[in-house]
């Protein structure tokens, strides 16, 4: 039995302009409701809202018959309207011939409201990133690049584009994956220009925090978004109360990060006691990293540009170590694998470790440049054994020493 869909996303994901093209390709016609900016929409929802009663109102407010067979209903910025998510329940189980799909931005958010009920288990849903690497090569019109990086990753063969793929991942440290930002990009676009549209994306999501957040709670999230790019540039990416103030403690600021985590803003690497599966039952959740969802909105914040990302030394600097951690868990969270950290009193500390099937626990080293050392990594191996170690630098690909060596541009590839 078909079930409505619900995408869930950040703002500026790009979830309208999908959904009406799918539209556009698969249907004859189209009832789109943006209950942000028709809010009229939002009064049908506040008594029965059964199919039987909804729909024939629906076609009397949008002056159009709606014929189950060649039309999609879509409910946009669904957030706005609770009742209308809801709703959902009630096609899934008594007209479940309508297709329907209802997007929002702010629905993680939207659960912790009293008269918030979402339809469990009567609904598909399906979660949307930004661009990773990867879709922002083929945007880019790089396709027959981003095939051959797949080519060298399953053989761990040598790019012979290495060095172009290289200038492509530092392009997307500045651009990121935001959707509009990188149509101008690929339109011959200015950084300048895509910077501004950066900003107006960072302002949006600020308006939000002060929309849909008490003022004592709203200046708490602003606190820690801010707060985030400074964490990152740190020598120990920790998430540290003390950057936000000097005075700043934990029960302060849980349900700041929180907020900022169900809007999709943020995402929460949790530091693991044990390298080792199943990685969820090691984890200290007083213990963690917090990356932005977007490595281009976090170089925008950061104030960089393209020559502070080109290191005239393999060490770099902290804050291209972790623009670059940000960029890697950007491409993780995006092939839908959960990292964690591991670390120890010692202050051995591996970035990444992610659970692959068939693998275990894998460690994940990044670096972002070609100085490949790495102590904790060793120490790492000697502890847990692993079935597979990942390093991921600008070198190009390669395994040896039990090492498997992946450029920072395939980073996407992994898990596939």
């Amino acid at each position: 039995m078909r079930k409505p869909l619900v995408l869930n996303g950040a703002r500026q994901v790009g979830k309208t302009y999908s959904v009406l093209e799918f539209a556009r390709n698969q249907f004859a016609k189209t009832v789109h409701i943006d209950f942000s900016a028709q809010k009229n929409y939002c009064a049908l929802f506040e008594g029965d809202i059964t199919p039987q009663v909804l729909l024939p109102q629906l076609e009397a407010m949008g002056r159009a018959e709606i014929d189950p067979a060649n039309t999609l209903i879509f409910f946009d910025e669904v957030q706005a309207c609770p009742r209308a998510l809801t709703s959902l329940k009630y096609f899934q189980e008594r007209a479940p011939e309508y297709a329907i799909i209802a997007a929002g931005s702010l629905l993680g958010v939207a659960l912790g409201r009293e008269d918030y009920s979402f339809p469990v288990g009567k609904v598909d849903s399906l979660l949307m990133h930004p661009l990773d690497f990867e879709e922002f090569l083929w945007a880019m019109g790089e396709g027959l690049l981003a095939g051959l990086i797949r080519e060298s990753y399953a053989s761990d063969a040598s790019l012979g584009m290495h060095e172009r793929a290289l200038e492509l991942y530092a392009k997307y440290l500045l651009i990121g994956g935001m959707p509009e930002v990188v149509n101008c990009i690929a339109s011959a676009g200015s950084l300048e220009r895509a910077r501004g549209i950066q900003q107006g994306i960072a302002d949006a999501y600020l308006a939000d925090m002060t929309k849909y957040a008490s003022p004592i709670d709203s200046a708490k999230i602003l606190n820690v978004w801010r707060s985030v790019p400074e964490q990152l540039a740190k020598e120990n990416h920790k998430f540290q109360y003390a950057t936000i103030d000097s005075s700043a403690r934990a029960h302060q600021y849980e349900a700041a990060i929180n907020w900022l985590h169900a809007a999709g803003l943020v995402s929460f690497c949790y530091r693991v006691g044990e390298g080792k599966k199943p990685l969820r039952a090691y984890v200290e959740h007083d213990y963690f990293k917090l990356y932005l969802l977007d490595t281009g909105l976090l170089s925008a914040l950061q104030g960089l540009d393209s020559g502070d990302l080109d290191p005239s030394s393999d060490k770099g600097s902290r804050f291209r170590g972790g623009i670059a951690e940000n960029y890697v868990m950007q491409q993780l969270v995006a092939q839908e694998i959960e990292p964690y950290y591991w670390g120890t009193a010692s202050k051995s500390e591996v970035d990444f470790v992610i659970q692959l099937p068939g693998l275990g626990a894998v460690p994940v080293e990044v670096k972002s440049g070609r100085n490949v050392s790495a102590r904790s990594l060793e120490s790492y191996r000697k502890k847990y054994d692993p079935a597979a170690v990942v390093r991921i630098s600008a070198k190009n690909f390669g395994f040896e020493n039990g090492v498997k060596s992946i450029p920072l541009y395939a980073a996407f590839c992994i898990g596939s």
